[in-house]
């Protein structure tokens, strides 16, 4: 396979190299690159079979890329630092990826699945990492016990945190528990329309019915969330600016 190396960091192209050359694979490196730019140039010009793409590059990251290189039958092996939305964009996609620093049987492997692969398949993949990465401002991922789970911001009325649990609460009625604390998700929310009343409950302004000056919130389901008495000039602050 010709194989082109996208990666903005010299000592992991250099690691990358050695460990395939211990591997005994069909893979050939047709050449190297750091930045999109270059990146987009050699992969039109020399179409190769397999791309190892770094997320992050030193001018724009793997999606750049990808929506600026014409020759797309390529299949992709991503590499990535431990970016906690990064790494769950990858999951929910089911595509292969690496993580840094690169371990000789986590390449073996990810080469094996690259393999059984066909361009189509991984295509589709791509695109729903693609759609996940473009909207993580209005979309919030869980890690739950089981598997990833996609929540619209615009659908969350509020979260209650309770003993290093975070309880999510949608529109649809459904809800999600996750073992983080509230503050792992507070600046993401407060980015999206979110405030923080108590230091149990953010809440999701558009879901606001009325606020009683006593110190109450009611939410447009009928659900009260209490307002602290130190978190409440904060707090009317914000809902009457963003009302």
């Amino acid at each position: 396979m010709k194989t082109l190396l996208v990666e903005d960091k010299a000592y992991i192209r250099k690691g990358l190299l050695n460990l395939l050359q211990l591997i005994d694979t069909d893979v050939t490196i047709i050449g190297e690159c750091e930045s999109v730019k270059d990146a987009v140039v050699v992969a039109n010009a020399c179409k190769p079979d397999l791309i190892f793409l770094d997320i992050n590059l030193t001018d724009g990251n793997a999606f750049d890329f990808l929506d600026q290189t014409e020759h797309l039958n390529f299949k992709i092996i991503f590499i990535t630092a431990y970016e906690e939305y990064a790494l769950q964009a990858l999951k929910i996609g089911a595509v292969d990826y690496i993580l840094k620093p690169v371990d000789i049987t986590d390449l073996e492997i990810a080469l094996q699945k690259v393999a059984a692969l066909t361009v189509t398949e991984q295509k589709q993949q791509i695109k729903t990492v693609k759609s996940v990465w473009n909207n993580e401002d209005s979309k919030l991922i869980l890690s739950l016990h089981d598997s990833f789970q996609v929540i619209d911001l615009n659908e969350l009325m509020y979260c209650e945190s309770d003993k290093g649990y975070t309880s999510f609460y949608c529109s649809n009625g459904k809800k999600h528990v996750v073992s983080k604390t509230l503050k792992t998700f507070e600046d993401q929310l407060n980015a999206a329309n979110f405030t923080r009343p108590h230091q149990s409950y953010m809440v999701n302004l558009k879901f606001i019915d009325k606020y009683d000056k006593s110190g109450t919130i009611y939410l447009k389901n009928g659900k009260k969330i209490p307002v602290s008495s130190r978190k409440k000039d904060a707090f009317v602050s914000s809902f009457l600016n963003k009302n």
